[in-house]
């Protein structure tokens, strides 16, 4: 059984790599059969309640999952040594999901021709995605994506819980990996319309669940957080 709960953590956390890699070619429009900048299948207002929903979808799975009083629930169901890696099989299989149902609307919003300005941009879509992985193990890389749990489970060792420490960037922010995401979805050459409702959809998602994040971090450590809050931005400094 332990084995198996291994595996599975392993499964969950592979699957999601990959579908990351995934979506960072699906938000660039690079060598993948359908982004967001494919040919508009579907037309009008119908495109846009799909993808508002799918955005809406992604939020609420991410969300709510994401909360104490869930996983409170779901505990004689889904224990803790399997809590993450199932958070993150779901985010996953959402994402998989918002990724095939998108539908793509025409239109350019803007598009940059001058060829050091496309540079740029690309270039800070690059970085961007590379802040949002550098992050992940600026806290807990494999805590956070549920194998540290499982692998704890598998030599049967207690789980503890992972002490935050204000590493290199987050000395600065408290959430560099939500402004490497905003980076990603931003910078890009060509924003078609299909693309800017992807962009602010997410960045709505971002800034809410940057908000019920900060409620949980500050309930759970409490004093420590409140004062890192007082002497840090939430994204960027002197700005958010």
């Amino acid at each position: 059984m332990r084995a198996i709960v291994m595996v599975y953590g392993v499964v969950s956390y592979l699957l999601f790599f990959g579908v990351f890699l995934y979506l960072i070619a699906f938000v660039g429009g690079i060598l993948v059969p359908k982004t967001l900048t494919s040919e508009a299948g579907i037309h009008g207002p119908l495109a846009l309640l799909i993808n508002l929903g799918l955005i809406i979808l992604w939020g609420v799975q991410h969300t709510v999952m994401a909360r104490d009083w869930f996983k409170e629930a779901i505990a004689h169901i889904v224990p803790h040594h399997t809590e993450r890696s199932t958070y993150v099989l779901a985010s996953t299989l959402i994402l998989v999901l918002l990724m095939y149902a998108w539908q793509p609307i025409d239109g350019i919003i803007w598009q940059v021709q001058n060829p050091l300005g496309v540079k740029i941009l690309w270039s800070v879509f690059g970085i961007g995605w590379v802040l949002v992985l550098l992050s992940t193990f600026l806290t807990d890389h494999f805590d956070l994506f549920g194998l540290r749990q499982t692998w704890l489970h598998f030599v049967k060792k207690t789980y503890t819980s992972v002490n935050f420490t204000e590493s290199l960037l987050y000395r600065w922010i408290r959430h560099p990996m939500m402004l490497g995401l905003l980076l990603a979805f931003w910078a890009i050459p060509v924003m078609t319309a299909g693309h800017l409702v992807f962009s602010l959809g997410m960045t709505v998602y971002i800034l809410m669940g940057i908000y019920f994040e900060e409620k949980g971090l500050a309930a759970s450590i409490g004093a420590d957080y409140t004062e890192y809050q007082k002497r840090t931005a939430r994204i960027i400094p002197k700005i958010y």
